[in-house]
């Protein structure tokens, strides 16, 4: 035992103590310190390195050195950042049975169409993974399966004969021979992780990584997982609903505000090249408290129905529920209208929904909202063709928001003829689109405008 000794690590911080404790002193998490066995210089066995690296300048580096290639997935390419770049290790987290494993499938067979694909698996068996490629209607020579724990293993398959992509599902499930400590510990996490991108780096080879997350949504393991990466991808979505978000936390090589969007089906998850036109196409007509929301994602415009329901309360408590809308953020709202409008929620329940499951989380979607509430509280539907957008202040004013054009073309293009806008965005559209732009500045403008309700307390519509 002169080579070893015995140390706890932390499973949430990674903290080390010589000692065991029933609480880490570091994150205060409970029972969360692990006995390991630290062998002495085995940092020094684990060297990877093939060559001695120089310093280059940055005039000598050229500028396609590092090409991108499509995925054959547009979205996965719009998050991306436009393509796979070589050599990047990849990220994808999300919560159990949201479609993780088969997403990844689905993208590895079509990337298997320009070279071998690596897919391996520490958590199925090759007939299992046979077994879902068959339900999705996958078939390629150049996609091969690897059931294997052992990142020894996955590292000396990858020098035999490097492939175009690897994909490691999960990185939990992933153990090194140096290291003697259970599959999915902090260091073996660490450690299998940087000899990856290590491996990626010097090879070329992209590396797709599927991530456990915790019951807080975190990603499970250390936070050095998320920082050896260069692409953190997030898998969104409710589980009751068929659409699935698949956004970008961090990228190296792009824009962290995309989001691609897919619908689970029988055979898998298939793309959503116009996700508006379905989340609109069940759209109720002439009902109070129904909205057309416009919200950007990167740069793309999605257009969302967005409902409130304002109802007299039974409770004591009346209840304020949302979901897709930060409730905080109803709760201002609610507070503006009652203060700057003469609105009395007091004794009202308040409920908003996001329909088709999408999340709301910039503020452009104020407007909509408290449109949203006016119509159900006054008990007056809004115009089918109409849609709204732009940020509401404390003191009641409407606020300009960005990609305004972009938005009223998205709008356009489904058939929504007139938009209720900030005025200072709507003094930058052209003047064609003057008569079907409603420029307002404050909530005030908004209830004489679209309601007709003048300058007086509203009363209660509909008792």
């Amino acid at each position: 035992m002169s080579d070893h000794k015995l140390i706890y690590r932390c499973q949430q911080c990674g903290h080390i103590s010589p000692k065991w404790m029933g609480k880490c002193p570091e994150c205060e998490a409970w029972d969360s310190l692990v006995e390991e066995v630290a062998a002495k210089g085995h940092l020094k066995a684990a060297k990877i390195a093939r060559h001695l690296s120089r310093p280059v300048s940055l005039e000598e580096i050229r500028a396609d050195s590092e090409p991108r290639f499509l995925t054959g997935t547009g979205e996965w390419d719009r998050v991306l950042g436009g393509g796979l770049t070589r050599g990047s290790i990849v990220l994808l987290a999300g919560d159990p049975g949201i479609g993780k494993s088969t997403l990844l499938l689905q993208a590895l067979s079509k990337m298997a169409a320009q070279g071998p694909v690596l897919y391996v698996s520490g958590e199925e068996s090759p007939q299992q993974l046979k077994s879902r490629a068959h339900r999705l209607g996958i078939s390629s020579r150049d996609l091969y399966i690897f059931s294997e724990t052992s990142l020894e293993a996955v590292l000396e398959e990858m020098e035999k004969k490097p492939p175009l992509a690897v994909a490691v599902d999960s990185i939990q499930t992933m153990h090194t021979r140096m290291l003697d400590v259970a599959p999915g510990s902090i260091s073996q996490v660490r450690e299998c992780a940087s000899r990856l991108m290590r491996a990626g780096k010097e090879t070329g080879v992209s590396i797709f990584i599927i991530g456990h997350v915790t019951k807080e949504g975190a990603i499970a393991g250390p936070r050095a997982l998320e920082h050896l990466v260069d692409t953190v991808l997030y898998l969104e979505g409710d589980r009751t609903h068929a659409f699935r978000l698949l956004r970008a936390v961090k990228n190296r090589f792009g824009s962290t505000n995309e989001v691609g969007v897919f619908e689970m089906k029988e055979n898998g998850l298939e793309e959503v090249p116009n996700p508006s036109q379905l989340l609109l196409a069940e759209r109720p007509r002439g009902v109070s408290g129904s909205v057309v929301a416009c919200s950007v994602e990167g740069t793309r415009p999605i257009l969302v129905e967005l409902q409130a329901l304002v109802s007299a309360t039974g409770w004591m408590q009346p209840r304020r529920t949302s979901m897709g809308v930060d409730t905080n953020r109803l709760s201002l709202l609610l507070a503006v209208l009652e203060k700057k409008l003469g609105f009395n929620f007091a004794q009202q329940d308040v409920f908003v929904n996001v329909a088709g499951g999408v999340r709301l989380v910039e503020p452009a979607a104020d407007l909509a909202l408290t449109t949203a509430l006016m119509s159900s509280y006054l008990d007056r539907p809004l115009p089918a063709d109409l849609v709204v957008w732009g940020e509401v202040g404390l003191a009641g004013e409407v606020r300009g928001v960005g990609h305004s054009a972009l938005r009223a073309a998205e709008a356009s293009k489904l058939g929504f003829s007139t938009c209720l806008t900030p005025r200072s965005n709507a003094e930058r559209f052209p003047h064609d689109m003057e008569g079907r732009c409603l420029g307002v500045r404050s909530l005030q403008e908004v209830l004489q405008v679209v309601f007709e309700q003048g300058s007086g307390a509203p009363e209660r519509g509909g008792r």
